[in-house]
């Protein structure tokens, strides 16, 4: 598998992010080596809360979250997935799977840093990996976030919307990462602010990992992931873990499976579910600092 890895001057001045970058070598026998970035904030013995991004952003999403969690404690860490940020990118789309995305979310929290009774928070993609990492490692988990996620089997259909994004994205000669966060934000992002979603893909060769994601979600009951995907729903479903909906009010995506969630989670029942205001897919962006207190409450009780 031919890795990039992008040029460490691209991250300088980055807006409100001047986290040191830390890094971890995960290994196997079909991939080899792959090289994953990740940021931390907060006491290293406070509670472990593992912060997932989603599609097309990297851990530069959650600088406003990081902070507010930090202060109450928590041990914050936001690792950019594998083709995204700092992170290695495999330069060929078909060496992106759903499932290479998973073992690697699960190597880097249990191979490399032995993460145990973690809080997941996924928001988009970070959901899709992060609650198969879950349902497949569940005595490491202690409470679950989803944040403007779901977890597709293939076998319902993908709203509009979404279908629309996965059109733009595989027919774009040029992919501008920038504009599609924007895209998804209800606030205004500042010129620095665009730039930091760009810097990680100094050109085409470089977004494989944002070009190949639209095309793994299952869409079809045969998809490849759709099996795992449903044995995930069993066990999550079942598992008697705290499992939290904070979702923004102006997602079309991934709205609608707010509700749904919340009624198949056994660990959702009784949980002060949220749904913020005036927040967009990139809740992150829009209400950071409200879903870091939400996020802090819960994990603290």
């Amino acid at each position: 598998m031919r890795l990039l890895r992008t040029p460490e001057d691209r991250f300088t001045d980055l807006p409100d992010f001047d986290y040191p970058p830390l890094y971890c070598d995960l290994e196997n026998e079909q991939d080899g080596i792959v090289r994953i970035s990740y940021v931390e904030a907060g006491p290293f013995d406070g509670p472990v809360v593992l912060l997932l991004h989603g599609e097309p952003s990297w851990s530069f999403l959650y600088r406003k979250v990081l902070p507010i969690l930090a202060e109450a404690g928590i041990r914050a860490i936001a690792p950019d997935l594998i083709g995204f940020g700092r992170s290695d990118k495999p330069v060929d789309v078909a060496d992106h799977t759903y499932a290479r995305h998973v073992e690697w979310i699960r190597s880097f929290a249990f191979d490399a840093l032995d993460l145990r009774d973690v809080t997941l928070v996924g928001q988009d993609w970070g959901g899709l990996i992060g609650l198969r990492v879950v349902a497949e490692n569940p005595d490491r988990f202690a409470r679950v976030v989803a944040a403007n996620t779901v977890l597709p089997t293939g076998d319902q259909s993908m709203p509009d919307e979404w279908l629309a994004f996965r059109a733009a994205v595989q027919k774009a000669p040029v992919l501008d990462i920038g504009r599609f966060v924007q895209s998804g934000c209800r606030t205004k992002l500042s010129d620095a602010e665009r730039a930091a979603y760009d810097a990680p893909f100094p050109n085409e060769m470089y977004k494989a990992g944002p070009r190949a994601m639209p095309g793994l979600v299952p869409t079809t009951p045969d998809d490849p992931a759709s099996e795992a995907n449903r044995r995930a729903w069993s066990v999550l479903s079942e598992l008697d873990i705290p499992f939290l909906c904070a979702f923004g009010d102006s997602d079309p995506i991934t709205g609608p499976a707010a509700p749904v969630l919340q009624r198949a989670m056994k660990g959702a029942a009784g949980q002060d579910h949220r749904t913020l205001e005036n927040a967009g897919h990139f809740l992150q962006e829009d209400k950071g600092a409200e879903l870091g207190r939400i996020i802090a409450r819960f994990v603290t009780g």
